[in-house]
């Protein structure tokens, strides 16, 4: 492999690129869907290949192969050429680069227990316990999906630069969908994921078995106990699972710098962001909001981009203040900063784009109960069934699942399908009190065209917003 892409950056100085990088993956993995009670077969994934991106003329060209020979690696290389020959004709304005440092490192993150060494039925038996934990509380379930999903991915990354990435990381990811069926009504909880980077150790860890059961139980409690949500001004509690969707929606997609320059206007929509908003008050001083690769056995975990950037954590808001966007090396350039490392690509033939990784609210100083024992009169929503947010990532909605009302500082009975529907600047604003405790909920974060699917954590801390409108 190092041959095939010494190959490529040497003829594609020689044919007059400013800059070239060659990035190969392989992936393999497993998937096993299980539907009430039994496996609908397995789905095996193998794929391998190498994308090429050159920079020419201040124009990009993109092109990748699945054939791994000195020939169509060379073909690949002269269709990357080609385009960005043919898009420097028509560009208005050059892309350039940000200047940074880069370096030669290998990582692999080590799995104490390994998918590699378990068969298929030893993997099943996961998605049977959680069968086996929902059956035994005697509620009627009559729609249980479950799968079960793992992937080992092999990345090297290099460019004329003289960066070098070589990477090892496992996901694994067990998810279910269960719904509750009570006297004629339904409720359920859709497309709960436990995920990771890492080995089956955290599954075990996080008990998704556990999760789903108790689950069960509180859907059925819902149906039988829930009761009209209140409306009008109100204060709202939202927890991790809440506040993380929030912050994903509202401040990660609305922060990444292709969105704001408009590049993703037509693919995955726009940005009510603009650069000079750097430094404006979106929220209240205690709003933080960061955005971190680095932390360990996070699903969206990796040490540098895929343009060979070393990840850090992005501190997205600071004291409610915006304090910076998500950047790969074009946007930073036109920024006048340096990258911090949020290019991501799904796979080798996909280009990478400015992506999230790990999302959160980060804590703050008080504990659950306090945000609660304050409140009055309001409700707290633990957690969603639905959310919506425009294309400028500005008006949202959010629907609860499991949601209770507040009165005089205590938790009462169940509330059913509360709303909110609110601004960003004003969602934000509202926040008065942030918990000490964080949780955080996996997902697959999708954009581009064609569309790239990445693994994502979202989450953080509890907080408290004043004075809300809620509806139902």
């Amino acid at each position: 492999m190092e041959e095939l892409i010494e190959l490529v950056m040497d003829k594609a100085l020689e044919a007059g690129a400013e800059h070239c990088e060659a990035r190969y993956q392989k992936t393999t993995g497993t998937g096993i869907p299980f539907k009430n009670g039994m496996t609908e077969g397995v789905q095996i994934a193998n794929d391998e290949g190498m994308g090429i991106r050159v920079l020419v003329d201040g124009a990009m060209g993109f092109a990748s192969t699945n054939t791994l020979t000195k020939e169509s690696i060379t073909n690949a290389l002269t269709e990357a050429l080609k385009l960005a020959k043919m898009s420097a004709k028509v560009r208005k304005n050059k892309i350039r680069f940000s200047e940074e440092r880069f370096q030669r490192a290998r990582y692999e993150v080590i799995m104490k227990k390994s998918f590699l060494d378990m068969s298929i039925e030893e993997k099943t038996e996961y998605l049977k316990l959680i069968e086996d934990r929902v059956k035994d509380t005697g509620i009627n379930v009559p729609m249980r999906y479950l799968i079960y999903n793992e992937l080992l991915e092999h990345r090297i990354f290099a460019n004329t630069e003289g960066a070098w990435i070589d990477s090892t990381i496992p996901r694994v990811v067990i998810m279910y969908n269960l719904v509750v069926l009570e006297d004629g009504k339904t409720a359920q909880a859709p497309f709960v994921e436990s995920a990771f980077t890492g080995g089956l150790e955290y599954i075990e860890a996080d008990e998704p078995w556990a999760r789903a059961e108790a689950d069960v139980r509180i859907l059925q409690k819902m149906l039988r106990e829930g009761k009209p949500s209140p409306e009008g001004k109100l204060d709202i509690v939202i927890a991790p699972e809440v506040s993380g969707i929030a912050v994903h929606e509202s401040v990660g997609h609305p922060y990444e710098s292709d969105r704001i320059f408009g590049r993703e206007a037509a693919q995955a929509g726009e940005s009510f962001v603009t650069p000079d908003m750097l430094g404006e008050r979106i929220g209240s001083d205690v709003v933080n909001v960061v955005e971190d690769p680095t932390i360990p056995g996070s699903y969206g975990f990796y040490l540098y981009d895929d343009e060979g950037v070393k990840a850090r954590p992005r501190y997205l808001i600071k004291d409610g203040i915006i304090n910076e966007f998500l950047t790969n090396r074009e946007y930073a350039y036109i920024l006048g900063t340096h990258s911090n490392a949020a290019a991501r690509a799904f796979n080798y033939d996909r280009e990478p784009i400015v992506r999230m990784a790990n999302t959160y609210l980060a804590p703050g100083e008080h504990s659950f109960e306090e945000l609660i024992e304050d409140v009055k009169r309001g409700v707290f929503i633990k957690s969603f069934n639905e959310w919506n947010i425009d294309d400028r990532r500005y008006q949202q909605r959010y629907v609860g699942r499991e949601a209770y009302l507040i009165e005089n500082g205590e938790i009462k009975h169940p509330v059913v399908k509360p709303i909110i529907e609110i601004t960003t600047r004003a969602l934000w604003s509202s926040v008065d009190a942030v918990s000490r405790e964080v949780e955080f909920y996996p997902g697959t974060c999708g954009k581009g065209e064609p569309m790239q699917g990445v693994p994502v954590w979202m989450g953080g801390a509890y907080a408290r917003l004043r004075d809300i409108t809620l509806r139902r």
